[in-house]
This record gives C-alpha cells, sequence and structure tokens, in this order.
C-alpha cells in the first residue's frame, strides 16, 4: 500500500523530465498509472469478500507515535477505488482535453500529487498521518484550482479554496491531538475499542467541534460552501476529480470513518441532521437559478454532500447503508456530467444553458452519457440512483416523530436535484440545434469513452445491484457499524409508500423542468440576497480582520526603532511583573557579602561607571566605548568564576561588536541629538523597572533547586561519545550538531544578503 500511495508523488516529480522528452506525443499512457492502482487494489477484493481486512505499518517518528501506518477495509476500499478508478478516466480524459497545452507536464504532476495525497488520506490508520495527507490535499488542490494562473479569477479562487480548507486543517489537527490525549494512542483503528471513554471525557466536545469544522470546511457545507462554486474556474478534469468524486468527499469520509468512535451521540446526530439539511436544502435550491453548467453541477454537488452528511447524522443502520449506495451513485453520475460539460465548453465555447440546445444532433455518444447521468442523478428506474433514492426515504421515514419533516426535507432536495441533472445532462442535447453548431464534430473518443462509461456502471448497477452488493457496499457499511449487515439491494421492492414518494419526487422534479425556465431575472432576484450570505458575510469578516491588521501595523510597525524597543521592553515588564506578583522567594544571602574579594568589587565599580558614562554621555561613540567596558567587566567576572571558554567569547563578541559600532557610527555626526526631558524620564523608567525585574528574576532562579542530569550526562560522555575533552565544543559539533549547522547556515545566509546589498548599492552608486 505504501507503494501505491508514494508512487503519485514519485511520478509528480518525474513526468516534467518525461514529457519534456516526448513532446508532441500522445499522453494518454499516463494514465497506466492510476489504472495500475486500480487494479492493485481490486485484487485484493477477495480478501474483503473473506470478510477480513489489510494492515499495514511503517515506522516513521515512532517516538511521538507518527508512523505510516494503513488499513485497507470496507470503507477506505470503496475510496481507492473512486479515486484510482475515475482517476484513470480523468488522465484519459486530460490526454485529449488538454492536448499540447504547454504546462500539461505540470498538470499531471498535480494532478498525480492529489491522487497520491487522497490515497494517503483514505487510508491512513495513523490520526497524525491522516492529517498531514489531509494538508496535502489542500495544497494540490490549490494547483489545480489556480491552474489558469494568468486568469485573475482562477487565482482568487484557489487562494480562498486554500484558506477555508487550510483553516479546516488547523481544526482537524487540534481534534487529533486532542483524540491522542485521550487515547494515548494514534492508532484509528485502536480507537473504536475506547468509544465509551472517548465520549465520557471532558475534551470530547472541543474534539466533535473540531472535526466538524474540519470536516464541513472540506466537504463545502453551510456556510463553508462558497468555496466549490469558485473552484469551477479550474479546468474541467479538476472540477470533476475534485468536486465529484474525491477532495469534496474527504469530509464525508473523516465523518464515516470517526462514526464508530464519535458517533451514536446526541451532540454527534443532531449536528450532522441539521447541517445537512440545511445544505442540502439550501444549494438544490440554489441550483435551480444557475445559468452556468458548472454552476448548476456546483451547487447539486453541495447539495449531495449535504445529504451524505445529513445520512450519516441520522446514523441508523439504514442510514449508513444509503450513505454507502449514495458515495458512489453520486460519484458515478456527477463525474459523468462534469465531463460531458467540458466537452460542450470545449466544443462550442460557452456554458451558458440558453445558448445550448440539439447537440445531439452533433455529439450523440456524449449525449447518451449525459442522459443515462440524468437518468442516475433524477433517480429514475433502472438507474442506480434509483436504488439510493429509495434508500434515503427507507432511512428518513424510520426516524420516529421527525420522520415528515426529514422526509419532506428530502423530497424538496431531490426534486431540485432532479431539475439540475436534467438542465446540465438532457437539455443541451434536446430541442433544436442553433445554427452555429451545425459544423460541430464529436471529439476524440479519449474524451467522450470516460463518460460513456460511468453513465453506463450507473445503469447497469441498478439493473443488477448485486455485482456491487457484497464486494462494496456490504464493507462499506461493516466497517462503519462495526457489524455484519444483513441487507438485500434490489431495484423493485413492490408497491409501497418508498415508490409513491419516489413518484411524487420524480414528478415534481419533471413538473420543474418544464414549468422553471432560468433567467438573469430569477438569478437577479437570487442576487438580491448576495448581501446577507455567508460569501459576503465571512468576506467582510475577512476585510475587517484585513483593516485591523493594518491598524496594528501602522502602529506597532510605525518605523522607529525606538518604538520597537520600547514595546518589547515594556511587554517582557508585563509578564515579569505578573511572574513577580504571583509569588517570587528571593535568594539574598547577606553573610556571604563578606566573601566578596576586592578584585570582584573593583570590577563592579568600573562597570558601574561605564554605565553612568553610556547613559549620560552626548557623544555615541563614548557610549559605544562605555559599554564595550561593561562587556570587559563582564569577561573578568568569568575568569574570576574559572569560566576561560566563556570569558573569551564574551571577550570576542564585544571587541567585534565595539569595532562594528565604531565603523558604522563613524560617519555620523560626533554627538547625539538627545531626547525632550519627558522621553528620558520615559526610558529611564522603563529601564531601572526592567533591570529591576530581571534582578528578581535572576535571584528566583538562583533560588531554584538545580538539576544535574543533563551537565552530568554531557560530562561523562563528551570524551566517550563524543572524542573530546572539551565539554562546551563536544555540545555544540556534536550533541547539538543539528542546532549549529542551522545557525551556521543562519549566518551565512545573513551574510550573502548583506553582500548582495552591498554590491546592489555599489552598482546603483556606479551609474549615478
Amino acid at each position: 500500500m505504501l507503494i501505491a500511495v508514494i508512487s503519485g508523488f514519485i511520478f509528480a516529480l518525474v513526468i516534467p523530465m518525461i514529457m519534456g522528452k516526448l513532446k508532441g506525443k500522445s499522453t494518454i499512457w499516463v494514465a497506466l498509472l492510476p489504472f495500475s492502482i486500480f487494479g492493485f487494489f481490486l485484487s485484493k477484493l477477495p480478501i474483503l469478500l473473506a470478510g477480513d481486512t489489510i494492515k499495514a505499518s511503517y515506522q516513521w517518528v515512532p517516538s511521538i507515535g507518527i508512523n505510516l501506518d494503513f488499513h485497507l477495509d470496507g470503507l477506505s476500499f470503496l475510496f481507492v477505488l473512486l479515486i484510482s478508478g475515475i482517476g484513470t478516466l480523468v488522465f484519459v480524459y486530460t490526454s485529449s482535453y488538454l492536448k499540447g497545452h504547454q504546462y500539461l507536464d505540470r498538470f499531471y504532476a498535480y494532478l498525480s500529487m492529489f491522487m497520491a495525497s487522497m490515497l494517503g488520506l483514505v487510508l491512513s490508520d495513523n490520526i497524525y498521518a491522516l492529517f498531514i495527507f489531509w494538508e496535502l490535499t489542500s495544497i494540490s488542490s490549490f494547483f489545480l484550482i489556480g491552474f489558469n494562473n494568468d486568469n485573475p479569477d482562477s487565482r482568487k479562487s484557489a487562494i480562498t479554496a486554500l484558506a477555508i480548507t487550510g483553516f479546516g486543517g488547523l481544526f482537524l489537527m487540534a481534534a487529533m491531538v486532542g483524540l491522542g490525549q485521550i487515547t494515548g494512542t494514534s492508532q484509528i483503528s485502536a480507537l473504536i475499542p475506547l468509544t465509551d471513554s472517548i465520549q465520557s471525557h471532558e475534551l470530547y466536545g472541543w474534539v466533535l467541534v473540531f472535526l466538524f469544522i474540519a470536516a464541513f470546511t472540506k466537504s463545502a457545507q453551510f456556510p463553508f460552501h462558497f468555496w466549490l462554486p469558485g473552484a469551477m474556474k479550474a479546468p474541467t478534469p479538476v472540477s470533476t476529480y475534485l468536486h465529484s468524486a474525491t477532495m469534496v468527499k474527504a469530509g464525508i469520509y473523516l465523518l464515516a470513518r470517526f462514526t464508530p468512535v464519535l458517533g451514536n451521540h446526541e451532540w454527534w446526530n443532531s449536528t450532522l441532521i441539521i447541517v445537512g439539511a440545511i445544505t442540502m436544502t439550501y444549494a438544490a435550491i440554489h441550483a435551480l437559478f444557475r445559468l452556468d453548467l458548472k454552476g448548476i453541477l456546483a451547487y447539486s454537488t453541495i447539495s449531495a454532500l449535504g445529504i451524505l452528511v445529513f445520512l450519516i447524522g441520522l446514523g441508523t443502520k439504514d442510514a449508513l447503508l444509503a450513505a454507502a449506495v449514495f458515495i458512489l451513485v453520486h460519484a458515478l453520475y456527477k463525474a459523468t456530467l462534469f465531463l460531458v460539460t467540458g466537452i460542450i465548453d470545449h466544443e462550442t465555447g460557452t456554458r451558458d444553458i440558453r445558448q445550448l440546445g440539439g447537440l445531439n444532433k452533433v455529439m450523440l455518444p456524449v449525449g447518451i452519457a449525459a442522459i443515462l447521468a440524468a437518468i442516475s442523478n433524477a433517480g429514475i428506474p433502472p438507474s442506480f440512483g434509483f436504488v439510493g433514492k429509495d434508500l434515503i426515504y427507507e432511512a428518513t421515514l424510520g426516524m420516529g416523530d421527525i420522520a415528515w419533516l426529514l422526509t419532506g426535507l428530502a423530497i424538496i432536495t431531490n426534486a431540485a436535484l432532479l431539475f439540475a441533472g436534467f438542465l446540465a445532462g438532457i437539455k443541451p442535447f434536446v430541442g433544436k440545434l442553433p445554427e452555429k453548431y451545425q459544423k460541430l464534430h464529436l471529439p476524440s473518443p479519449a474524451m467522450y469513452v470516460p463518460p460513456m462509461l460511468l453513465g453506463v456502471l450507473g445503469i447497469l448497477f441498478g439493473l443488477a445491484p448485486g455485482l456491487i452488493e457484497g464486494g462494496i457496499i456490504k464493507p462499506v457499511v461493516q466497517s462503519i457499524t462495526g457489524n455484519s449487515p444483513d441487507f438485500h439491494l434490489k431495484l423493485w421492492h413492490g408497491f409501497n409508500l418508498i415508490l409513491l414518494l419516489s413518484a411524487i419526487t420524480i414528478g415534481s422534479g419533471i413538473a420543474l423542468y418544464f414549468l422553471l425556465k432560468p433567467s438573469e431575472g430569477l438569478l437577479a432576484k437570487v442576487a438580491k440576497f448576495e448581501n446577507i450570505s455567508p460569501h459576503t458575510i465571512i468576506n467582510k469578516i475577512a476585510d475587517g480582520f484585513v483593516g485591523l491588521s493594518r491598524v496594528w501595523t501602522k502602529f506597532f510597525q510605525n518605523g522607529y526603532l525606538r518604538f520597537y524597543l520600547i514595546t518589547i521592553l515594556s511587554f517582557l515588564c508585563i509578564l515579569l511583573a505578573y511572574r513577580f506578583f504571583t509569588g517570587v522567594e528571593l535568594y539574598l544571602d547577606t553573610s556571604k557579602l563578606s566573601d566578596v574579594t576586592f578584585y570582584e568589587a573593583v570590577v563592579v565599580v568600573i562597570m558601574a561607571t561605564a554605565i553612568f558614562f553610556t547613559v549620560f554621555s552626548n557623544s555615541r561613540l563614548t557610549a559605544v566605548a562605555s559599554l564595550g567596558v561593561v562587556g570587559y567587566s563582564f569577561c573578568m567576572i568569568f575568569l574570576f568564576y574559572s569560566a576561560p571558554d566563556l570569558a573569551m567569547t564574551q571577550f570576542s563578541i564585544d571587541t567585534l561588536t565595539v569595532i562594528l559600532f565604531v565603523l558604522v557610527l563613524y560617519n555620523l555626526p560626533r554627538y547625539l541629538v538627545l531626547p525632550d526631558n519627558n522621553d528620558k524620564i520615559r526610558d529611564g523608567l522603563l529601564a531601572l523597572v526592567f533591570g529591576g525585574l530581571i534582578s528578581v528574576l535572576t535571584l528566583e532562579v538562583m533560588n531554584e533547586s538545580v538539576t544535574k542530569e543533563i551537565s552530568e550526562y554531557y560530562a561523562k560522555n563528551a570524551y566517550i561519545l563524543g572524542k573530546g575533552k572539551n565539554v562546551v565544543n563536544v555540545i555544540l559539533v556534536d550533541f547539538r550538531g543539528f542546532d549549529t549547522i542551522v545557525e551556521i547556515t543562519v549566518l551565512a545566509i545573513a551574510a550573502i544578503g548583506v553582500f548582495g546589498l552591498l554590491k546592489l548599492h555599489l552598482k546603483s552608486t556606479e551609474k549615478e
């Protein structure tokens, strides 16, 4: 499994080099990577059919519980098949859709990176590895959404998507850390037996909130849904892969994966039902008014994701079965419709639903694929969507007193989704063909075969649901519920209430399709509510943060070094004063004052005199020289207390500092421009307070018990392990070698930067 995951990252690195040598050649061979991964995981089907799962573990950072633990069970199996299977078709589709694009190699690299990240996410059995792959999906999707980086809208959409999903990623990290703290384990499969202790823990509520924010942002739930329609600025293969089959379902996967651990609780169920119901209804109604094909599909995708959250929130066996089926149903028909939309846009140059019609006359195979997908989307028999829709109604009808409300919302949502699916999948292909499209031709088979295959599967699985019942759906339900499920998927259940509800849905949706005509007027009516939409509200909050940042920056970063120093020292004074007033035991043994030697007293007097000259001198050079005297006085104290290494270090630093200051200040005026009396009083008080607090803190530190374990370890092992007799040198070079390397690197970079600035200054001077 590790090879399957990392192969995508390796491929992303080498594909630009390979394609650079194959300029002008066909790129359909790139699809061999996801196809191989699909075949590899499909070969594990017999193991899952036997009721077993597959685990693999590779140590990474075991000291803190971060390992590459992988677990292939029913839930992850469904997702890896979607990721690699639909990924194969998207790779094939891209070879024609972006044929000749100058950055096609880069696109494939981003796509491979995203595929590998998603595989790692759904296979991870480690909470920290899951978070890492989660963030990698956000980063790679940022590159894909902003692929057309010369388009300002694409760049803005990519940044918005990254900001929203990255924001959720921070909360996912908090949730995973919280689970680790509660349970003491980082293995996801090991959390299930600890469900009771997790749900009774005081951090359970916080873990839920953080996990919900992560899932809702990634899966575009209300009020975080607005990033997904904006992401439609990406090329169609991106919209197909990320926003129908994989990335947006990452949040759904997260909720399904942690249902056995965190679910079956009032907080869990109520939150998901409410958020899912709002999202599915809100987005489905919005889809009624869109004119752009991708906009229609975007809002219908949000609605479908809301349905999945809603079903997981219901939490019953019927609801979880419906969710498992609907994940596959939605992936098949939505990927088909996105691919078809890409073909329409590619051939006609428009996605405006009002300008399209009759395309069956010039693109019949594409039209057949679209109509099959629209039928499955509508839940019309004998499609797989019909099976999924019936399961949804069966789940809502079993919810007791609120069954009528939940079922009513489901009917409204499904009727609106039928309307949206007909707009995207049927309207462009029926009716009269506009004269300007008379000369259109069928695109390459690489473009229309993938949607045709997905559309046919949507019908095939409806006619014969047994094909996927035992190998895919049952293992998914077993992974979520923990029990061996007992059900049989059927296309026909006889005449009953569910069939009646299905007929009402289909009838209402078809009536909407014939009665409601999308127009600018309808869209303008919806736009009136834009000022109170989540998108506008969140944008205003973001603008408020930007305004606050500007005020904050203008106040604290005003360009005056004196102000910076005052701010830093004032803040430190507040912290130290708080520590002082919360209890400080002073260490001051006056009986040892008689032990002070004459030499030490003289050095202290010299130091005090030098400080006086530093503070009250009008000359910069005199102040710098006085500071040097203070530093040398410290060198003498180090020598008195048998610390020659520190003394030599201090001596070198003070000498170098004085020389540098003199060189810098040499060309400045000889005398200082002194501040007024108010500034003197302010600076003097701040210096006295800060110095006094530091002195008190020092006395407190001296009163603390000294732990010598570390120093004794270094003393004992410096020669044995580091082969050096100077303990300080061995610590710097061996025990803390990486720290030293980093420090040297920082200094080297700073030196290069200074050298570059000096060269730049010299060149500008020469030109003048």
